[in-house]
């Protein structure tokens, strides 16, 4: 019984412990510091070393200028604990809140020299000086305590304090110089350099790095600089700078084409097309791997299909796959390829179908059969089979509700709802998709439900909005000339609608896959003059300069249109990329 009431005494205890913190962290954030002084005067006198209360008071004391209150607090710590030296730090911090710089210096000056004497006090004494952005003592007393003490390693921090106070140079050579010691660095660099570039070759400190990189390969080579060189190209997308730096990492190791690989799906991803295929054509030249070389050749032939290579050739690609490898669990993402082209480009969806329901009866694991589900009930989609194809997304939600594949499952019953116009299912779903942890799928569910949230309120029947779902519905089927046609009876029916800027881009993106390209500039020209402020206008405006560019031939529009782009629409998406294109429209050296 004792014991039981010692321990219901302890929880009690601890529990208003508790709450005394946080009532005097509260008082504190809502600036009531005479309140706040009291408890934590009460919580340092009780636990003396925990430093977090003793800087608390302090603070509190010179939030109010009791500064006589915060040097007792500060002299009386230093008398209990005499080696406790980098509280000398908070002494002169306090002076230097007075304007008694003379004197703030001093202490600051004995802190430093007590690194001499106690060598481990340096991280304490950097730290305190660090804390009350004291940058430049901070600095010296890191490095004076690496210059007494050969083993201390201080340079994260030294590196960090030259980001604060904006020396990006002295802060990237300090990374490297880390690196330079030991390679092992280089993945935990990756993370603080990616808080200072950008995807934009030409940002200041994108070509700062690049510089300092470059020089210490040519006069210090090792793997690493070419590792974070390809790194930096990376995160501006230029994967063949990326690819010439791992295969100058390649043919000093000949033991991983991975990179390469990887290099070759992001370019694939960012429709990179001819840097996908350098990539994973040197992956084929030079792997004995077998799974290796059936990832590079199905990246291949799905770049052959996305690239309009012709049905015969793409036909001939996947007999030889077959002949070769055959039709098991290794081959499966080929099959899956396979019955979407069988579907898509042949227009043989029955094929396709019964190809994937062969495939579902190898021996799968749960994450496979939801992914060929999938694309079955794509198939099933394609071939106007709706409720067939919503019994297999709802099969794979409920299956992997919280795996990607289960969120894919769930946008694409809502896109298929949207298809049959039953938008508030539509929605229902789509709401729920908006937290998603994909934020590819979060991006597209955002998008389809503003489209049907945007064009309800002057469509209250919904019948303009359900043309465009059908025309939408006639796109995925690759029914372009139909998609065209009926989006056309909506630009006739509907003009001044708010569906009318979506209904001409979606038309002009048609109107591109069909070789219509006149046409195409001139539903981008009638969005841009719309609204110029419209969530269209900048898409409009890039797809128009990249349409001048690569299809009418017509360079000086094409610049045009980029320089629209970085001066109206500053916060773009594709404002890194006109910038680019502008420059070399310019003619400008780009690096």
């Amino acid at each position: 019984m004792r014991r039981l009431l010692i321990l219901i005494f302890c929880c009690f205890s601890l529990q208003f412990y508790a709450q005394e913190q946080q009532l005097a962290y509260q008082y504190y954030r809502n600036g009531d510091y005479e309140k706040a002084i009291v408890i934590f005067q009460s919580l340092h006198d009780n636990n003396p070393y925990n430093t977090s209360y003793t800087n608390y008071l302090i603070d509190c004391f010179q939030q109010l200028e009791k500064f006589e209150e915060a040097n007792a607090v500060i002299n009386k710590l230093l008398k209990a604990y005499p080696n406790q030296d980098y509280l000398y730090v908070d002494l002169g911090y306090n002076f230097q809140l007075q304007h008694q710089q003379d004197k703030a210096e001093t202490y600051y000056n004995k802190a430093i020299l007590s690194i001499e004497k106690t060598p481990n006090l340096g991280y304490l004494v950097g730290k305190t000086f660090q804390e009350n952005h004291l940058l430049d003592y901070a600095l010296l007393a890191y490095k004076k305590a690496m210059e007494v003490n050969a083993a201390a390693n201080y340079n994260m921090q030294i590196a960090e304090i030259y980001g604060e106070k904006g020396d990006v140079l002295n802060m990237f050579n300090t990374y490297l110089n880390m690196v330079e010691v030991n390679e092992k660095y280089t993945s935990t660099i990756k993370n603080y350099l990616a808080k200072y570039v950008t995807n934009d070759a030409e940002n200041e400190n994108n070509i700062l790095l690049k510089k300092q990189l470059l020089k210490r390969n040519q006069n210090n080579p090792q793997d690493s600089w070419n590792n974070l060189l390809s790194w930096l190209y990376l995160q501006q997308l230029d994967y063949e700078k990326a690819l010439i730096q791992e295969k100058a990492l390649y043919k000093r190791n000949a033991t991983d084409l991975l990179p390469i690989t990887d290099i070759g799906k992001m370019a694939f991803d960012k429709k990179s097309y001819e840097s996908a295929k350098n990539c994973f054509n040197f992956v084929l030249q030079n792997t004995k791997d077998v799974n290796a070389e059936l990832t590079a050749k199905l990246y291949l032939l799905q770049i052959d299909m996305d690239t309009n290579a012709s049905v015969e050739n793409i036909q001939s690609q996947f007999d030889q796959l077959f002949n070769q490898y055959g039709k098991k669990t290794t081959t499966v993402g080929i099959q899956v390829i396979y019955a979407e082209f069988l579907a898509f480009k042949k227009n043989e969806s029955k094929e396709a179908i019964l190809s994937l329901k062969e495939t579902l009866k190898l021996p799968l694991n749960e994450f496979e059969k939801g992914y060929i589900k999938t694309k079955l009930a794509d198939v099933l989609v394609f071939n106007n089979q709706f409720s067939t194809a919503l019994i297999y997304y709802t099969q794979v939600q409920n299956d992997l509700k919280n795996h990607e594949i289960g969120q894919a499952a769930r946008f694409k019953i809502a896109q298929t709802s949207y298809f049959k116009g039953d938008f508030d299912w539509a929605q229902s779903q789509l709401k729920v998709l908006k937290n998603s942890t994909s934020q590819l799928i979060s991006n597209d569910a955002l998008a389809l439900n503003l489209l049907i949230t945007d064009n309800e309120v002057k469509d209250s029947l919904k019948i303009a909005l359900k043309k465009y779902a059908t025309a939408d519905l006639l796109a995925f089927q690759n029914k372009n000339k139909e998609a065209i046609d009926t989006l056309q009876t909506i630009l006739v029916a509907y003009k001044g609608h708010p569906i009318e800027d979506e209904t001409l881009f979606k038309q002009a993106q048609l109107l591109e896959k069909t070789a219509d390209f006149e046409q195409a500039e001139q539903n981008y020209l009638q969005i841009i003059a719309l609204k110029n402020d419209d969530i269209l206008a900048d898409d409009a405006t890039y797809y128009l300069a990249e349409l001048y560019l690569n299809k009418l031939n017509n360079r000086e529009k094409a610049s045009q249109y980029y320089q629209k782009i970085i001066f109206e629409y500053p916060s773009s998406i594709y404002l890194v990329d006109a910038r680019k294109k502008f420059r070399m429209l310019r003619g400008d050296e780009i690096y």
